[in-house]
């Protein structure tokens, strides 16, 4: 079913890097506004609110042309689409917002967030003035959850992946030198103890493998559910990055006392940014 317009008007009308302010009748891609005249702008708000379904050419005659306008509705509204595309940087022949279904109408196929513009209001953003989700100075919008300028979905996601890329080489690594690790763990640990150790490189490496070899493909595929799939994970995520982040001392004969400190006080806060990019990039759906 079409959403609501009561829900969508309340605030903002996000899609990928673009942002649509109702309010102010402004269309902004990463918070720099783009020109769009009042028509197209229309136009695109009728398709936003119908997220999904289709729109009629007679629903946006209706919506959008009063009934006392006298031009060609045909001629306009195809007129109007394509200066919505060409905002968009889309296309009629491979849509990835605007979809033409011949004889009926548009949709548009992309996700569609709305965010309250009553809901998001912080300490922060009290202290200096700025509105979460509004544009931010500079031109910037803040993240209406984490009231930071919201960055390039690409360059968040590219770095969650480095993050998996670095724990896939921890446990391989940890894996292929288990004699060495039950060798260094066994110099400070004698007996049973150091085979604990060795027992919790050699688990939690099996494990940690499909686990990031699973984060990598979500990311990669942008997976639109991976901010409530992460979130559900995190304990786990948390309690494995917590036991990995100990690593640096199997290497203590290497690296040194301080480095090893250094390394491993690093490793503590990585889980933490990882769940702070997946916020950035995935909004988590109640």
């Amino acid at each position: 079913m079409p959403m609501p317009s009561s829900n969508r008007e309340a605030g903002l009308l996000r899609f990928g890097v673009f942002e649509v302010d109702l309010a102010a009748g402004e269309l902004r891609k990463n918070g720099a506004r783009i020109r769009l005249q009042e028509q197209p702008f229309q136009v695109l708000t009728a398709l936003l609110q119908n997220a999904g379904q289709v729109v009629t050419r007679d629903e946006l005659r209706e919506k959008t042309w009063p009934a006392d306008t006298f031009v060609d509705f045909d001629h306009s509204l195809n007129t109007a689409v394509n200066k919505i595309r060409e905002s968009l940087g889309d296309s009629a022949s491979s849509p990835r917002f605007v979809e033409t279904l011949a004889r009926r109408g548009y949709r548009f196929i992309a996700p569609v967030d709305s965010v309250g513009a009553a809901a998001t209001v912080s300490a922060t953003a009290h202290d200096n003035g700025t509105r979460a989700g509004a544009p931010a100075p500079h031109g910037l919008t803040l993240h209406p959850e984490l009231y930071v300028p919201v960055p390039r979905r690409g360059l968040v996601r590219a770095l969650f992946a480095l993050i998996q890329v670095m724990y896939l080489i921890f446990y391989v690594s940890g894996l292929a030198h288990l004699p060495d690790a039950e060798r260094v763990a066994s110099s400070f640990l004698p007996g049973w103890r150091a085979l604990v150790i060795v027992g919790a490189v050699l688990v939690t490496g099996a494990v940690g493998i499909p686990l990031r070899f699973y984060l990598l493909s979500a990311v990669g595929f942008d997976f639109r559910k991976l901010g409530a799939t992460f979130g559900r994970l995190f304990p786990f995520i948390l309690a494995l990055d917590q036991l990995w982040a100990v690593a640096p001392f199997l290497l203590l004969p290497r690296i040194g006392v301080g480095l090893a400190f250094a390394a491993t006080a690093a490793l503590l806060y990585v889980p933490f940014s990882e769940r702070t990019l997946v916020r950035m990039a995935y909004r988590r759906e109640n």
